[in-house]
């Protein structure tokens, strides 16, 4: 599995690049953040600080403290969600819609599946976002939210009731639960050119996100297949490619390698082709095309050195 991951690497055309603030923000996220002694020392070994610091390697030590915060949101939520002592469905939900309340403008809300250290995480690293940025950037910022905790609550209604997504199905609930159309608005945030609502919602830039996600999708998805075989039910690609191509494993790991590899040589040539906005606009539209790069291969590279994933022959 090793040498297949570092193929796919090997395969992706964007520059590897790291925040010089990274190992700083990881030691400040592991001693300063209100977190239980054993989080604090799983958050340690995940290296969260240095995969914001991939996707955003030009922002400032304090805003890529707000976004490793925000991951770190992001995963502990997804463990709570997705691990052996998963919260309920009607836990998940309400997580979901007080989330999407607190992003709202609720902040001093007290609200149900909020609450503790999770909460006030949340509440500290949205701070300076809400303060910084135009309330249509909010909103969408507040929508992938929503769309990716709905994500992670169509995932966990799916395991209790024993459904098996087939392949392209569980393509478009993946690009859910991953959270890359999360972490695409932050890209706007560090680089303080937020897009007007008809760019970003463009249907070129649209695209061109929708294949980051599985990029970066997929390539989790066959790095953790040992684990989503035992835990998952089914919701991995190589998974849900096995059933429907009735294959075995080893054959569907191909299958989505070859997906993989078809959809980056789609993404560079979109990107290629993308139209200009004009001169006003065409240096945040860059920005914005380059942080979807930067995801899927920071992604790649955090998911070789993390310790959240025991990836086979490291």
């Amino acid at each position: 599995m090793y040498d297949l991951l570092s193929s796919l690497r090997a395969a992706c055309p964007f520059a590897p690049q790291l925040s010089p603030y990274a190992d700083d923000v990881q030691a400040w996220l592991v001693s300063e953040l209100p977190l239980e002694p054993s989080t604090r020392e799983r958050l340690g070994r995940a290296g969260f600080a240095r995969y914001a610091g991939r996707l955003y390697p030009d922002a400032t030590e304090a805003d890529l403290r707000v976004l490793t915060a925000l991951f770190t949101w992001f995963f502990l939520v997804d463990d709570a969600c997705d691990g052996p002592d998963r919260a309920s469905l009607h836990d998940i939900r309400a997580l979901r819609d007080s989330v999407a309340t607190l992003l709202g403008g609720g902040v001093g809300l007290r609200l149900p599946g909020q609450f503790g250290p999770l909460r006030r995480l949340l509440v500290g690293a949205w701070r300076e976002p809400r303060r910084r940025m135009p309330a249509r950037w909010r909103r969408r910022f507040a929508d992938a939210v929503a769309h990716h905790l709905d994500g992670t609550w169509r995932e966990a209604v799916n395991k209790a009731t024993g459904h098996l997504p087939d392949a392209e199905e569980y393509v478009e609930l993946r690009r859910a639960t991953s959270a890359a159309y999360v972490s695409y608005p932050l890209v706007e945030f560090v680089d303080g050119r937020p897009l007007p609502d008809p760019v970003y919602h463009h249907p070129r830039l649209g695209q061109l996100r929708d294949i980051g996600n599985d990029l970066l999708s997929w390539y989790n998805d066959i790095a953790s297949l040992d684990r989503d075989a035992a835990t998952s039910g089914g919701h991995n690609l190589v998974l849900a490619l096995a059933a429907a191509h009735r294959v075995p494993v080893s054959a569907a790991v191909e299958l989505a390698a070859q997906r993989w590899y078809a959809s980056m040589h789609r993404f560079v040539v979109l990107r290629a082709a993308m139209p200009s906005f004009g001169p006003a606009l065409d240096p945040a539209v860059a920005a914005h095309l380059d942080g979807v790069a930067r995801a899927v291969r920071g992604t790649i590279d955090w998911t070789m050195e993390s310790a959240r994933y025991a990836v086979p022959g490291r």
